[in-house]
């Protein structure tokens, strides 16, 4: 079975590939189908937005695809940055700008919570663009006064997960892959996609 994960992020493909193992999938990225257009995300969700991406990525390439959509939700900030995480403070602009803006804007908040989650919706669509299966995955936190550590990537350097005293950027990949909001999803699709393959 080919499945598209519906991302040019190598790193979820990668994640992907070992939590399927010997699944008898085969992943595919969206350069490797030629699929050169990019979805508009305009949904108000991350699940909305997790299903345009898989169904209409799934009938471009005429196979079963996978494509999840994440974020960073701050309560301090209504609940911002969420669905627009990656556009945060300008599409270009890196994550070094984007958490220094997002630290300011809670500084200047009324609110004095730091607590926090990142969220990640992934939905499963067949070759026709029907959805079969969502699932969510949320890690929950607090925000830093400031970033600490270089691993992972994003917004990670300022997040601390409930039960620890350090952000993701300082703690081992396998942590966050064990914790974290995507892991938690793939886990769950993976489990599904097993069921649905009969494996």
């Amino acid at each position: 079975m080919d499945l598209l994960v519906a991302t040019r992020n190598t790193g979820k493909l990668t994640e992907l590939r070992e939590l399927l193992g010997d699944a008898g999938v085969r992943l595919l990225s969206l350069d490797e189908t030629g699929i050169t257009e990019d979805v508009d995300e305009n949904g108000t969700t991350f699940e909305a937005n997790a299903r345009l991406k898989a169904s209409a990525y799934a009938k471009a390439a005429g196979t079963y695809a996978v494509a999840d959509d994440s974020g960073l939700e701050v309560d301090a900030l209504n609940g911002a940055p969420g669905i627009f995480s990656a556009r945060y403070a300008g599409v270009e602009t890196g994550f070094d700008k984007k958490m220094e803006t997002l630290l300011a804007e809670m500084d200047d908040s009324d609110s004095a919570s730091r607590s926090a989650r990142f969220v990640c919706v992934m939905a499963f669509s067949d070759p026709e663009g029907n959805i079969l299966f969502t699932t969510e995955g949320i890690c929950s936190g607090n925000i830093a006064k400031e970033p600490a550590g270089i691993g992972g990537f994003g917004y990670d350097p300022i997040f601390i997960p409930d039960g620890y005293h350090r952000t993701f950027g300082e703690l081992t990949a396998s942590v966050k892959n064990t914790i974290g909001h995507r892991s938690k999803a793939s886990r769950a699709f993976v489990a599904y996609l097993r069921d649905f393959i009969g494996v």
